[in-house]
């Protein structure tokens, strides 16, 4: 029978995976400040877009539903 491979305790596992994730974290290239309020500009831009379009069309829509009762 294969002998059990003996693993750190739950903790020590747990201190392990931190300290590699904070490792990999440093790594990562993080936007500037400008770079993330540039990206929400153009976010919002675009969301603002489709509730215009969408509200655009929902509107024609009930428009059309509402000539097709009367």
């Amino acid at each position: 029978m294969a002998e059990r491979v003996k693993r750190p305790n739950i903790f020590k596992r747990f201190g392990m995976h931190i300290a590699k994730s904070w490792s990999e974290l440093k790594k990562v290239s993080w936007p500037t400040f400008i770079e993330v309020l540039k990206n929400l500009a153009v976010v919002l831009v675009v969301v603002l877009f489709f509730i215009v379009v969408l509200t655009a069309f929902d509107s024609i829509f009930l428009w059309l539903y509402k000539l097709l009762l009367a």
